[in-house]
């Protein structure tokens, strides 16, 4: 994508911070080693934007702490200043979530990468938060076993922005979100206090803490090690690749699997500009005159794939498919997951910038969205390749546009909103494994409630009495919410805007 983008001002943060830089830079270069420590404009600019490079803003200063006690000694300092802290990993998130603070540090994380244990017999592995997602897979092999998130990114993201994001991926239809993989975290609040949430035991008393900070996109706590869970590696695998005329068709199939008892390894949906899009770049074997394309796998033993496989066939063959095709071998296999994790990277040759949206909706109106999304293609006049993990609604439409051309960008952040509010009144939700992050928090009024946002105000509170930790992300103020409504129903004099109605 290019690399025009707009310059946030008071999009990171709805309050100032008052933050003295030369007693900052003292303090810090204190407890850190000189390298560890940038404050030159040249320096900082690498680190101005996270993977929504349509937005981006210059740190007051970056660290670069090599272990936890540097962590914990940035944190303490920072709190004791009242400065803001934004945690950085690899920063392929979507969101903005990792987009710095003017007034803040950005701690990024890259140098704390050590996986410290692989235990095959409990199956977990133990890992710093700049270890990359594909690197534990590959930590895990020898031993038959990998960690199951597998998002397109995986070959760089990494384990903490995982968990602060709840990323998913292909397979997490059968194996589930972060959240379902970790058992453990440890990190650093605020104050610079050691916290654990979770435990390696199956449970852990009292309310769910770990499930809270999964997802919770550096708001809560800073991650410094977390314990994973690993799955030993199936027997088999296969993937069947369906061809469909129309997108509805191809949408109605995907109910229709998991209406059959079938849960697939991976269901995977990509419309025909995606697939005009990932066809020349990945050579996948896509065929490139269907309108769309599923992608079911299978895995297990040989016998269990082989009844799947079949059931599955059947299912497609009922709801239209005009293509069925089954991978032969592993190499054929991992030839057709290739192209779908090609797509970002694919409409990327074809396009100076996009943005990559992340709804949820139910599997039920897939198609409705797909028609949904061609309509407000044709409104904005930007194209969009469609790509879904299909078997939980999570959509990812890529929607294309030049930031250099006046206006393109503001019709693209149009275009990408519309989609979320569609996702809303379908019954779905404004995010499914990218985050709010900064591009999404004023729809969160578009899902919550005032009185909903008011409580996670109070929970963001229990943990940041003072909100510098990630200021301005993931939960917009009341008064944000207020200003959003006002301009999206049209005014004071709408019902909507009173205090009293029923949803404010």
């Amino acid at each position: 994508m290019s690399m025009s983008a707009t310059t946030l001002q008071s999009t990171t943060a709805d309050r100032p911070f008052t933050v003295d830089r030369s007693l900052l830079i003292r303090r810090l270069r204190e407890v850190l080693p000189a390298q560890a420590l940038l404050f030159e404009e040249e320096d900082l600019r690498p680190y101005d934007c996270d993977g929504l490079t349509a937005f981006r803003q210059l740190p007051l200063l970056v660290a670069l702490p090599e272990d936890e006690a540097q962590v914990q000694a940035i944190l303490r300092i920072c709190h004791g200043l009242r400065v803001p802290v934004v945690a950085r990993g690899a920063a392929t998130g979507l969101s903005g979530g990792a987009t710095p603070h003017p007034d803040g540090v950005l701690v990024a994380l890259a140098k704390l990468k050590k996986i410290i244990s692989v235990d095959p017999v409990s199956r977990t592995a133990v890992v710093q938060p700049g270890v990359r997602n594909l690197a534990v897979s590959e930590a895990a092999a020898p031993y038959g076993l990998h960690y199951a998130p597998d998002p397109s990114s995986q070959i760089a993201c990494t384990i903490g922005g995982n968990v602060a994001e709840n990323s998913g991926g292909v397979h997490c239809l059968k194996y589930g979100l972060t959240v379902h993989n970790v058992l453990r975290v440890r990190g650093l609040s605020i104050e610079g206090e050691i916290v654990e949430f979770g435990s390696a035991a199956l449970d852990a008393p009292g309310y769910d803490l770990l499930a809270l900070l999964n997802g919770s996109e550096g708001l809560l706590a800073l991650i410094t090690e977390v314990t994973v869970k690993l799955t030993p590696k199936p027997e088999l695998a296969q993937v069947v690749i369906a061809s469909f005329a129309d997108v509805r068709r191809a949408g109605d199939a995907v109910a229709s699997i998991i209406a059959a008892g079938i849960i697939p390894a991976g269901l995977e949906m990509m419309d025909r500009r995606a697939i005009l899009a990932v066809e020349p770049y990945a050579n996948a074997g896509y065929d490139m005159e269907a309108e769309a394309i599923l992608l079911c796998e299978s895995d297990g033993t040989p016998e269990e794939v082989a009844e799947e496989i079949g059931r599955m066939t059947a299912v497609l063959e009922m709801s239209g498919a005009n293509g069925i095709r089954v991978s032969q071998n592993e190499a054929e296999r991992l030839k057709f997951w290739a192209g779908r994790k090609a797509a970002f990277p694919a409409v990327g040759r074809l396009t100076p910038d996009y943005l990559c949206m992340d709804g949820t909706i139910p599997r039920k109106h897939l198609a409705d969205m797909l028609e949904a999304i061609a309509a407000l293609s044709r409104k904005y006049a930007l194209r969009c390749a469609n790509v879904f993990h299909a078997g939980d609604g999570n959509l990812h439409p890529l929607i294309m546009y030049d930031a250099n051309q006046p206006g393109e960008l503001e019709r693209a952040t149009a275009f990408g909103a519309e989609i979320l509010e569609l996702s809303v009144r379908f019954g779905g939700t404004i995010t499914g494994e990218h985050g709010v992050g900064i591009e999404k928090i004023d729809l969160m009024a578009e899902q919550f409630t005032l009185a909903e946002i008011g409580a996670f105000h109070r929970l963001k509170a229990a943990f940041d009495e003072h909100g510098l930790l990630n200021p301005g992300k993931g939960v917009p103020t009341l008064a944000r919410c207020r200003e959003y409504t006002l301009a999206r129903v049209g005014g004071e004099q709408n019902p909507m805007n009173s205090m009293n109605s029923s949803r404010w």
